[in-house]
């Protein structure tokens, strides 16, 4: 969480984030708490003295034998003690409160982040490569993973319910495949693999900033204060959580390739159909821990966004960034840029990515420290970026690389992965 000093210095510029973010907060009604709390805090200590002092009274006068004198003496301080157990009740809802609203606090956002309420707002920075221009009808990727055999959506619905899938065969294989691309080309940019897990403690989410605004999106786990991840950015992070670590040796860079599960409260149209946006999905996740520095983040956040840029143009998947607006941040992003790959099905951009710089915002939370050139303690920056998620990236690696007599090309860089093979064709499959 941000320091209150700072909360009380940029208050106007909090409550303008809060609102650009659709995040509902008074840093009026958070800096009134806060003054109840340091009120409360004075006079609660004033009665726990006044309290002792009396008691060390009564204590001597029964000590000499004065039971008579220390009566009303006993009276006074249990009149002190009624009042202190009064305040400490007030004291502690107003702290909780106060909690409630400081973890709302959003994290301020970047001079170059545009104005905006939704992605459709959101401000494109870069594009590479052409869509297909097909002399066919094509399909899309439900009807290709039918023919190919590859997808099967209605024995997924009937196993898990709505938004499910099963991937089969060839399917499976390309699944596992772009996952493994992803994480090799990763291994060889210094990032260290990690199996994580995707079941974590409620002060995960909260030290990474998914709680309590991102609560309606997580499945939770009845009865035990556990929850499936929506990103192994949860575990990664919380894997550094409580620690001071070393930076001497530069940025730390971890990945992870994990199941993820999300709710996805609020979607609807297209992109709930076929495999665009469901319940349970795969990702390979990188998250850097930098030291707290703008310029070094900023870099940082340049770099993954190319990692993510790399494994696009080894699919040969024609894609843009776009910097995303405030209105379609999250509440602890300071800086955000999507990658959105050409899905022919849609006739435009889907996202397919999604590269974050928090500063010190997830780091503050789950205290995450390092000792800078004077030995001093500091919080770190965190960056997180989507290198690949599946199967969505498989909308568009189907649909794009199809061919009129049915078949999908496989790009030169997956093939390996693929035993050699070079196309997708429903007759061998």
């Amino acid at each position: 969480m941000l320091e209150m000093a700072y909360i009380r210095e940029h208050g106007e510029l909090l409550q303008r984030t809060a609102d650009g973010k659709g995040i509902a907060l008074s840093v009026e009604e958070l800096l009134e708490r806060d003054e109840r709390r340091r009120s409360l805090l004075r006079e609660v200590e004033r009665l726990r003295g006044e309290r002792n002092r009396l008691s060390e009274v009564v204590g001597k006068l029964m000590k000499q034998g004065a039971a008579e004198e220390a009566e009303p003496v006993k009276r006074e301080a249990q009149a002190a003690n009624d009042e202190l157990g009064v305040l400490e009740a007030e004291l502690a809802e107003v702290e909780a409160d106060l909690r409630r609203l400081m973890l709302l606090i959003p994290n301020p956002v970047s001079a170059d982040t545009p104005e905006g309420k939704s992605d459709a707002d959101n401000v494109e920075v870069k594009r590479v490569g052409e869509p297909p221009g097909f002399e066919f009808a094509p399909l899309d990727h439900v009807e290709l993973g039918e023919r190919l055999g590859i997808v099967d959506l209605p024995r997924g619905v009937k196993i898990g319910g709505a938004r499910q899938y099963v991937l089969k065969g060839a399917g499976w294989h390309l699944h596992r495949a772009v996952q493994q691309l992803a994480m090799d080309v990763l291994e060889s940019r210094g990032f260290t693999p990690l199996d994580v897990p995707l079941m974590v403690r409620g002060e995960a989410l909260r030290n990474t900033g998914f709680f309590p605004t991102g609560e309606d999106q997580v499945f939770a786990i009845a009865e035990e204060d556990r929850y499936l991840v929506g990103t192994s950015e949860v575990s990664l992070v919380s894997y550094l959580a409580g620690e001071i670590v070393e930076l001497d040796g530069g940025p730390i860079r971890l990945a992870a390739a994990t199941s993820c599960f999300r709710r996805e409260i609020g979607s609807s149209g297209r992109d709930v159909h076929g495999l665009y946006r469901v319940h349970q999905f795969s990702k390979v996740e990188q998250v850097v821990v930098c030291e707290n520095d703008p310029e070094l983040s900023e870099r940082l956040l340049q770099e993954i966004t190319d990692n993510a840029e790399q494994i696009l143009r080894l699919l040969e998947l024609p894609y843009r960034i776009v910097a995303v607006c405030i209105g379609d941040m999250s509440q602890k992003t300071h800086k955000q840029y999507d990658i959105e790959t050409w899905m022919p099905s849609r006739q435009a951009y889907g996202e397919t990515h999604s590269a974050s710089n928090l500063l010190d915002f997830q780091a503050r939370r789950a205290n995450i420290r390092y000792r800078d050139s004077e030995g001093k303690l500091r919080c770190c920056h965190t960056l997180n970026n989507t290198a690949i998620a599946t199967p969505r990236i498989l909308i568009p690696l189907l649909e794009n690389h199809q061919r009129a007599d049915g078949s999908v090309y496989v790009p030169r860089a997956l093939r390996p992965y693929l035993g050699g093979r070079e196309e997708l064709r429903p007759d061998d499959l």
